[in-house]
């Protein structure tokens, strides 16, 4: 466990700059002294950790030292994203379940921030409660390229009249994919009930609050 936690000290500060104790014990999960402690292990082991003292001081990588993954593309960021993301119950009945959020926590933190950000992102846009069908659906494809873009879409309901959301993530249900509309976000729509997907060349802006309420969801 102790190895593990190094390991993803030295990525957070590659990745960060100069951290203050408090700021990786939450990180963490660790009492600051447990992170001095580590501080004291990582110097000994011969890596380059410089402890600043005072208000202004921290913790951080000399030297320029660094250790990361081969940087991934957008599109590759993308679907590591959704490979992080996606549940694994053969996890859980192994007793890997910890182990594995240690892993993607580690994963996260050793790519670029550019890298980091995108799959942040992605991980927010398109979301997994349960194990996606083998069954391929041609409107996911079309919604998520919605998502990406903020664009406006308009869809046939099963309604006299066609309705326009404003696709803000995908959620994958038990019962099927769901299509979050910021204009609504806590009423997701099942992609089932849609008919027809047309996507506009108009974008959205999302409020702060429709962006909180629909990510707050599972």
């Amino acid at each position: 466990m102790r190895a593990s936690r190094l390991l993803r000290m030295l990525l957070i500060l590659q990745n960060r700059g100069r951290q203050t104790a408090v700021a990786l014990a939450t990180e963490l999960e660790v009492a600051p002294r447990t992170i001095l402690r580590d501080v004291d292990a990582l110097t000994e082991a011969g890596l380059p950790i410089i402890a600043h003292r005072g208000n202004q001081g921290g913790i951080e990588l000399g030297f320029n030292y660094r250790t990361r993954l081969t940087g991934l593309d957008a599109d590759e960021a993308e679907a590591m994203a959704v490979i992080l993301a996606r549940p694994m119950p053969e996890l859980a009945a192994l007793g890997l379940a910890a182990a594995a959020a240690r892993a993607r926590a580690k994963t996260l933190e050793s790519f670029p921030d550019h890298v980091r950000q995108v799959v942040e992102r992605a991980s927010r846009q398109f979301r997994f409660a349960t194990e996606p069908d083998d069954v391929a659906d041609p409107r996911v494809p079309a919604l998520a390229a919605a998502v990406r873009g903020r664009n406006v879409v308009r869809i046939g309901m099963n309604t006299p009249a066609a309705r326009v959301i404003h696709p803000l993530s995908l959620l994958l249900e038990r019962g099927g994919w769901q299509v979050v509309d910021a204009c609504s976000p806590t009423a997701p729509i099942p992609v089932e009930d849609c008919g027809t997907i047309n996507v506009s060349a108009r974008t959205f802006d999302v409020a702060p609050e429709s962006q909180d309420a629909a990510f707050s969801r599972p």
